[in-house]
């Protein structure tokens, strides 16, 4: 007959007996004696595994939250680099917005986005600068003058197709084979500003400190002061910045079509996503706004 409302110790002498078989039959209680243990281990077993199973489903939900958090932050950012675009693009002045690399605040689906623009017309093109603006530039960042200077040759050693060290100082195959490097100058052009960490002499805290103000897209051996960021109206001399901060308060202009924008979107629980690309407007590809050179992108927590 099928027992209800028993306790647990009633239920577990219960099942002992049912295991042991018989009151007073031979070895009745030594089976009794060892049944309980092994009732008592399965129940501790059962436990385990269901705390286990509550726990593995706790851990999914919560990374599921946190992947859903990520992409939703994520295509904030994407809104912000297509909304970036379209101010760019209006045609009133009043609502233009000003590629100079200013902050722009917006807000979208609950979540707040900055965002900055550069022209890349801006900036310092490692391909087609001379190693007096490049070490200009890395002087207004903050190298000592010698060290800038021989930073500087060494950039354009790595890019020219001879094997003749900068008058000024730089760095060719002998050079890289004396630092133990197992490469020498690429004698090519840069592809990339990332390509710079592999140059002699080149630094992680420097490189980030230069690489906002590098490019490899204007093809100008100088940069334009209109669109051009303090550090580089400073390499381009007290003259050409007194233009650049004058056309800094005016109306903003027109940018030359290609641009870095950086959006970094927050929402309301403070998970970030940052978008950094480099783009250039009337792509070829049909029905697209924007061609795509560059595309970064990241998430963090606060």
């Amino acid at each position: 007959m099928r027992r209800t409302g028993a306790s647990l110790p009633g239920r577990l002498s219960w099942l002992s007996r049912q295991v042991g078989g018989r009151p007073g039959g031979h070895g009745a209680g030594v089976q009794r004696g060892a049944a309980l243990p092994l009732v008592l281990w399965l129940i501790v077993v059962m436990v385990a595994t269901i705390g286990a199973f509550a726990l593995a489903s706790r851990v999914e939900m919560l990374q599921g939250k946190v992947q859903a958090d990520g992409a939703q932050a994520q295509e904030v950012a994407r809104a912000g680099i297509e909304y970036a675009m379209a101010r760019l693009a209006d045609p009133h002045p009043q609502r233009r917005w000003a590629a100079d690399g200013r902050p722009y605040a917006w807000s979208f689906a609950g979540a707040s986005v900055e965002l900055r623009i550069v022209d890349e017309s801006g900036k310092v093109d490692i391909n087609q600068a001379d190693p007096v603006l490049l070490a200009a530039l890395l002087r207004a960042v903050g190298t000592e003058p010698a060290a800038a200077q021989q930073l500087a040759g060494a950039i354009a050693d790595w890019r020219d197709p001879d094997s003749l060290v900068q008058p000024g100082g730089g760095a060719e195959d002998p050079a890289y084979a004396a630092a133990g490097r197992a490469y020498g100058a690429k004698n090519a052009p840069f592809q990339s500003v990332a390509e710079l960490h592999r140059v002699l002499g080149m630094t992680p805290e420097l490189f980030a400190a230069l690489a906002p103000h590098l490019t490899v897209f204007s093809g100008m051996p100088r940069p334009n002061a209109e669109f051009a960021p303090a550090p580089v109206l400073a390499a381009l001399g007290p003259d050409v910045a007194r233009i650049g901060h004058e056309h800094r308060d005016a109306q903003p202009i027109a940018g030359t079509g290609t641009y870095s924008i950086d959006s970094r979107a927050t929402l309301v629980d403070g998970r970030e996503a940052v978008l950094r690309a480099t783009v250039r407007s009337s792509g070829t590809v049909p029905g697209a706004t924007y061609a795509v050179l560059r595309w970064e992108r990241g998430t963090s927590t606060r």
